[in-house]
């Protein structure tokens, strides 16, 4: 597989959104052992909280995740970057329907070569009125 064409960002991207839409750490552990023999590695964090104000930390919790998990060097400024970058993108596209509402779900990180996509798979709302949103975001390294 190139990892430096738009097969590796769809890889990447795929990856991402189905390791933040695992209902379980078993599941989630499956799905990263499957993603390795592809050579995709994929870290996940579950997250919930007010939005506006959760940002920030919803975009850190995904940068400590793929450091721990390996997808990104701890060492590598860049790779922080492009999680960082990547997680703020996929937020932005779920927005306008969790402004001033409460979110909970996972985020995703996935990383091949020099493809990172991050994707996040939130309920949206108050109480049981929710809604539900995904949002991904790419960046090359």
């Amino acid at each position: 597989m190139e990892s430096n064409n738009i097969s590796g960002s769809k890889t990447v991207s795929r990856a991402a959104m189905l390791i933040c839409m695992t209902r379980s750490r078993d599941e989630e552990r499956v799905l990263k052992e499957s993603l390795a023999s592809e050579a995709v590695r994929a870290a996940a964090v579950d997250y919930g909280g007010e939005f506006v104000t959760s940002i920030t930390r919803i975009v850190e919790r995904a940068v400590v995740a793929a450091k721990r998990e390996g997808v990104i060097s701890a060492s590598e400024y860049r790779e922080e970057g492009a999680v960082a970058g990547a997680a703020r993108e996929a937020l932005s596209q779920i927005n306008n329907k969790a402004i001033g509402l409460n979110v909970g779900g996972k985020v995703g990180v996935a990383r091949s070569g020099n493809n990172i996509a991050v994707a996040v798979f939130f309920g949206i709302g108050l109480l049981h009125l929710n809604e539900v949103a995904v949002g991904l975001g790419h960046r090359a390294i």
